[in-house]
C-alpha cells in the first residue's frame, strides 16, 4: 500500500484528536525551522580564525582593524569582541569584562528565545495523544454495550484502533521534538562557550597589547 495511503487511513482512525496533534506538530515545526535558522547563523563563525585574527590585530596595537574584522563577521561571538574592542583604549580588565557581560547579556538571551515551548508542545502532544486514547477506549466500550451483538467485536476494535493510534502519533511527534529541543539547546549553550572563550582571548590580548601603538577603533 502507499505510504501516504497507509498514513491518511492510520489518521482517520485515530479519531478527532489527530487533528488536535497534527496542529501542535504543525507550530512545532514552525519554530524548528525558525529556531535553525537564527541559531545556525550564529554558530556558523570560525571561532579559532576569529580569535586568532583579533589577538593578532590587537598584538599588533591595530584596534581598528580588530573592529573592522567583528563588524565584518556579525553574530554574537563577534558582537561581543567588538564591544570589548571598542573600549580597548581603556587596559582596566574589569572593565572590559563588563563590556563583555554587558553585550552577552544582550546578544545572548534571543537564541534561547521559543525553545522553551518546543519541550511544552512536546508534553502537549503526548497529553493529546493520552487523551485520545482515553475518549476511544471510552467510546469503544459504550458502542460494545449499545451494539448488537453481532457488531460488538467491530465497534471494539475501531475503538481500539481510534485509542492506540492517538497515543502512537502523540508519541511520534512529542519524540522527535524532545530531541530537537535538546540539539537546539546544545547548539546555544555551544554559541555561549564560543562568545566566553573569543571574550577571554580578547580581553587578555587587550591588557597585553603594546599601549603605544594602540589606534582608536
Amino acid at each position: 500500500m502507499n505510504p501516504l495511503a497507509t498514513f491518511a487511513q492510520f489518521f482517520k482512525a485515530g479519531g478527532t484528536y489527530m487533528y488536535f496533534i497534527l496542529a501542535v506538530g504543525v507550530v512545532i515545526l514552525a519554530f524548528v525551522a525558525e529556531r535553525f535558522w537564527v541559531i545556525g547563523r550564529a554558530a556558523a563563525v570560525n571561532t579559532e580564525k576569529l580569535s586568532h585574527d583579533l589577538v593578532s590585530k590587537i598584538a599588533k596595537g591595530d584596534l581598528s582593524a580588530a573592529a573592522d574584522i567583528c563588524r565584518r563577521v556579525k553574530g554574537p561571538v563577534a558582537t561581543v569582541a567588538h564591544s570589548i574592542i571598542s573600549r580597548g583604549e581603556s587596559a582596566d580588565e574589569q572593565k572590559l569584562q563588563n563590556a563583555a557581560d554587558g553585550a552577552a547579556t544582550v546578544v545572548l538571551p534571543p537564541l534561547s528565545r521559543r525553545l522553551p515551548y518546543l519541550a511544552m508542545l512536546a508534553n502537549v502532544s503526548t497529553l493529546m495523544g493520552l487523551m485520545g486514547t482515553i475518549f476511544g477506549l471510552i467510546t469503544a466500550f459504550s458502542a460494545v454495550d449499545a451494539a448488537d451483538p453481532a457488531q460488538r467485536s467491530a465497534f471494539l476494535a475501531a475503538g481500539i484502533s481510534e485509542a492506540l493510534n492517538c497515543t502512537a502519533f502523540g508519541l511520534l511527534v512529542a519524540v522527535p521534538t524532545l530531541l530537537l529541543h535538546a540539539f537546539l539547546v546544545s547548539k546555544v549553550e555551544r554559541v555561549v562557550e564560543n562568545v566566553d572563550f573569543v571574550s577571554v582571548r580578547v580581553i587578555d590580548a587587550l591588557v597585553r597589547r603594546p599601549v603605544a601603538r594602540d589606534r582608536a577603533a
